[in-house]
C-alpha cells in the first residue's frame, strides 16, 4: 500500500509534472528555495487541505493535482457505499484528482467520480501520515500529545466523547430548571389556563366543517322543503306529471315499435326514464318524511359556532386550527412538565455520568498502560541521536472535572542527557534537541502504529548533522522495509541512505520561474551529494566523499522486513 503517482499541471510554480514512486525510502533534496515542498503541498490538496487561487499558476487557469495509490483493503466497503468505482482495472489503485480554478473554486473526484473535500480528508488518515519541519511545535500542545498516545495505544475514544456530551447536555438541561423554576411554573399556569378553556369547548378534529355543513341545512330547511315538495309533485302526484306523460309515450310507441325496430332504442330509453323518475319520486318523498325543522337544534349550533369563532379570535387563529392549537399546547405542556421534573432530570445526569465515567476509566486504564511503552520506546530512539542517556516520559496529568477527553490530560516530559530531571518538551531550549526528539518520536510512532502507508518527513531533519544525520537516514531506510518513506532533506547523510533520490531544481524559462523534478542515479546523484556536502562548486574530494556515503549505504544490511524494490 503507497503513493503509486503525482501528477500536477499548473501548480505554483510547475507548469506540468509526471512522478512514479517506488517503495521503500525516496529522498527529495534540492537548492534552497527550489521548491522542495511543493509536492507535499500538492499531496495535502490531493488529499482535501484547504487550498485557494494562490495554489494556480500565475497565467493560468487552473491548477490540477491527481495522486494515485494502492487501494487499502480497508476501504473497499467504503467506496463501494460512496458509489465510487472499483471495477475496470481500478480494483487495486485509488486515483484523487482535485482542480483549483483562478477564481479559488475547487472540485474534486474518486476514482472518476465526483468527491467533496470532506471525503478526500477521510481517505488522507488510511493513505498518508505527515511530519514537519516544525513537528515538534505540535508535541507541545496538550491536544496533540493526547491525541499521539491514544494513536500509539490504538485508544477509541468516540464512545467516552459521546458520553460526554450526553452527560453535559443532561447537565445544562438540569441547570436550566433550576434557574428557570420560576418562568417555567408561569409558563405551566398560562398553557394549562389556555388548554382548560379550549378543553371544555372540546373541537373535534372535523367538527368545524360538520357544523357549518349541517347549520347551512337547517337554516335553510323550509326552502329545501317546499323545492323538494314541488319537484315530487311534477315528477309524481300533481294531476299532469312526469310519469304519468311518460307512461303515455311509452304506450304510444309500444303499439307500434313492431312495425319498425328502429323505434326500439326509444322505447328502452323511456323505459329507464320511468325507473329514474320512480327512484326520484321515492327519494323525495323520504327526504320529505326526514326532514325537521328543529328551531332548538339550529339554535344550538347557533352557539356552538359561535363558541368557536369567539376561541379563534381571542387566540388569533382560523376556527378551523383551533383543535391543532390544542394538541400543540397540549405537546408544550408535557416538555414543560418534563423540564419542570428536576428529579428526573437529576436521575438522567447521574446515569449519563455514570455512563461516561464507565467510558473515561477504560480509557485511563489503556493510556496508563501505553504511555510506559511509548516512553521507553521513544527513549530508546533518542539514544540513536546523539542524546545518549536521554529519557522520554510522557507525564498523565488527571483533571479536576470531566472533560471531552478523558479524566487526565497528557504531557511529554524531556531530559537531554544522563543526570537531568525530564521536564516539559515545551521548556526544552536546543532547537536541535527539539528537532531530534521530533524525530524520534516521529519514527517510533510510525514504526509501531502508522495506519497510513506513506510516511512524509518534510525536512525534520533540520538542526541535526553529523553522526546523528547518518543515523537519522539509516532509521528512515530501516523504516523503508515497512512503509514508503518519502523525505524532504538538506542533509546528505539521509539523502545518501534513500532508495530512490528526486532533485528538485529551479529553472527560467520565459522570463517565469518553473520548478522541476526528476529521479536521479548515478553520476547525477553523486554530483547532488557532493553539492549538498560541499556547495556548487564540486570538487574531486567532495565527489569522492559523496561516492563513498553512496556505496556505504548501499552496502548496509537493511533492517529485517520485505526487501525494497529496485
Amino acid at each position: 500500500m503507497m503513493l503509486r503517482r503525482l501528477s500536477l499541471k499548473d501548480f505554483v510554480i510547475v507548469p506540468a509534472l509526471e512522478l512514479d514512486f517506488a517503495a521503500g525510502f525516496s529522498a527529495l533534496t534540492g537548492e534552497t528555495g527550489a521548491g522542495k515542498s511543493i509536492l507535499i503541498d500538492a499531496l495535502q490538496l490531493a488529499l482535501g487541505s484547504r487550498g485557494d487561487a494562490a495554489v494556480v499558476r500565475e497565467g493560468a487557469a487552473r491548477a490540477e493535482i491527481s495522486a494515485e495509490f494502492d487501494r487499502p483493503a480497508a476501504l473497499a466497503a467504503w467506496l463501494e457505499e460512496a458509489g465510487f468505482d472499483t471495477t475496470d482495472g481500478a480494483e487495486d489503485t485509488l486515483l484523487l484528482r482535485r482542480v483549483i480554478d483562478a477564481q479559488g473554486k475547487s472540485r474534486a473526484w474518486i476514482n472518476g467520480g465526483t468527491a467533496t473535500v470532506a471525503q478526500l480528508r477521510e481517505l488522507a488518515e488510511h493513505l498518508l501520515d505527515i511530519h514537519g519541519q516544525h513537528a515538534w511545535q505540535g508535541l507541545t500542545r496538550p491536544a496533540s500529545v493526547r491525541e499521539l498516545l491514544d494513536s500509539f495505544a490504538q485508544i477509541e475514544t468516540r464512545p467516552m466523547a459521546a458520553a460526554f456530551a450526553d452527560w453535559r447536555q443532561a447537565s445544562e438541561a438540569l441547570a436550566a430548571a433550576q434557574s428557570k423554576q420560576a418562568d417555567l411554573a408561569r409558563e405551566h399556569e398560562r398553557l394549562s389556563w389556555q388548554i382548560g378553556e379550549v378543553d371544555r369547548l372540546a373541537p373535534g378534529a372535523d367538527e368545524w366543517d360538520e357544523l357549518n355543513a349541517e347549520h347551512q341545512r337547517l337554516s335553510h330547511a323550509q326552502s329545501l322543503m317546499d323545492a323538494a315538495r314541488g319537484a315530487l309533485e311534477r315528477i309524481a302526484e300533481a294531476e299532469i306529471n312526469a310519469e304519468s306523460l311518460t307512461d303515455e309515450a311509452l304506450s304510444a310507441l309500444q303499439d307500434v315499435v313492431g312495425y319498425d325496430a328502429g323505434l326500439q332504442d326509444t322505447v328502452n330509453a323511456l323505459l329507464g326514464a320511468q325507473a329514474q323518475l320512480q327512484d326520484a319520486a321515492h327519494s323525495l318523498g323520504a327526504y320529505l318524511h326526514a326532514a325537521d325543522l328543529d328551531p332548538d337544534r339550529l339554535q344550538q349550533l347557533d352557539d356552538r359556532l359561535s363558541a368557536w369563532v369567539t376561541l379563534a379570535r381571542r387566540y388569533r387563529r382560523q376556527p378551523a386550527e383551533l383543535p391543532a392549537l390544542l394538541a400543540e399546547w397540549k405537546a408544550e405542556l408535557a416538555q414543560l412538565d418534563a423540564a419542570s421534573d428536576l428529579d428526573a432530570l437529576q436521575a438522567r445526569q447521574a446515569a449519563a455520568l455514570k455512563r461516561y465515567q464507565k467510558e473515561a476509566k477504560a480509557v485511563s486504564t489503556a493510556r496508563a498502560k501505553a504511555a510506559p511503552a511509548l516512553s521507553n520506546a521513544v527513549s530508546q530512539a533518542m539514544q540513536q541521536l546523539g542524546m545518549a542517556g536521554g529519557r522520554f516520559e510522557v507525564a498523565l496529568l488527571p483533571q479536576d472535572e470531566p472533560q471531552s477527553f478523558g479524566l487526565e490530560s497528557a504531557e511529554f516530559l524531556v531530559a537531554g542527557h544522563a543526570g537531568s530531571t525530564p521536564r516539559p518538551l515545551a521548556k526544552v531550549a536546543s532547537g536541535g534537541e527539539l528537532s531530534r526528539i521530533a524525530l524520534a518520536i516521529a519514527v517510533t510512532t510510525s514504526q509501531q502504529n502508522s495506519g497510513a502507508g506513506t510516511l512524509i518527513f518534510d525536512e525534520i531533519d533540520a538542526g541535526v548533522g553529523g553522526a546523528v544525520a547518518e543515523t537519522v537516514g539509516r532509521l528512515m531506510k530501516q523504516l523503508g522495509q515497512r512503509v514508503q518513506v518519502l523525505a524532504v532533506t538538506h542533509l546528505p547523510q539521509v539523502a545518501a541512505c534513500a532508495d530512490h533520490h528526486f532533485l528538485v531544481a529551479k529553472a527560467l524559462k520565459d522570463g517565469k520561474t518553473n520548478s522541476e523534478v526528476r529521479p536521479i542515479a548515478g553520476e547525477a546523484r553523486t554530483a547532488e551529494i557532493a553539492r549538498m556536502l560541499g556547495g556548487e562548486r564540486l570538487s574531486s574530494t567532495s565527489l569522492a566523499h559523496a561516492q563513498e556515503m553512496l556505496d556505504l549505504s548501499a552496502s548496509a544490511v537493511p533492517a529485517a522486513g520485505r526487501k525494497v524494490k529496485p
